[in-house]
């Protein structure tokens, strides 16, 4: 049942979604969309489906991120639809989604905001007024570029330590005379 004071989550089917993309940058979406749709279903992406760098999840403790700051994260990057506008879900459909109160969600938009990581941005529309604000990503985005170089480093430390590791028998089959 829907109430009226909650907000409907926005559903952009796939086909709707590339609208505007061009070139390899819709190639390379229909082509995640195809390795989606075998992990979990057609039907399931046929709904929507976010792309997060797993970077967000492997720095989360470096970010100083706690579950629920995460949690609202990955709620406004599903809201992240084209680089060059904001998101700018209601704290009510966020607050719906994680089963929280808008004021906790409030309070981790606000922590998120002190962090550098999210600017709120007021919206304002001259015959409604106040409407929910857009939240900017750019200081996450930056932090996360500033953390590459490291993960990076550790990335290919641990394929130089795993090629660094020799098969028994130098990785080839004993010759048997037979």
């Amino acid at each position: 049942m829907k109430d009226k004071g909650k907000e409907a989550a926005k559903v952009i089917p796939i086909d709707v979604a590339k609208e505007g993309k061009a070139g390899s940058a819709g190639k390379a979406r229909k082509e995640s969309a195809k390795k989606s749709e075998k992990k979990w279903g057609k039907a399931v992406i046929s709904l929507g489906f976010c792309i997060v760098p797993s970077m967000l999840f492997r720095a989360q403790a470096r970010l100083g991120l706690d579950s629920r700051q995460l949690n609202v994260i990955m709620h406004l990057a599903d809201h992240w639809w084209d680089a060059h506008r904001a998101p700018y879900p209601g704290k009510r459909t966020i607050a719906a989604r994680m089963s929280m109160s808008p004021r906790q969600v409030q309070r981790c938009l606000a922590a998120l905001e002190q962090a550098g990581l999210v600017k709120r941005v007021a919206r304002v529309a001259p015959q409604r007024g106040q409407m929910s604000n857009e939240y900017d990503l750019s200081g996450l985005v930056a932090r996360l570029k500033a953390l590459e170089p490291e993960f990076r480093k550790q990335v290919e430390d641990a394929k130089a330590k795993k090629g660094a590791v020799e098969k028994p028998g130098g990785g080839r089959r004993a010759a048997t005379g037979e």
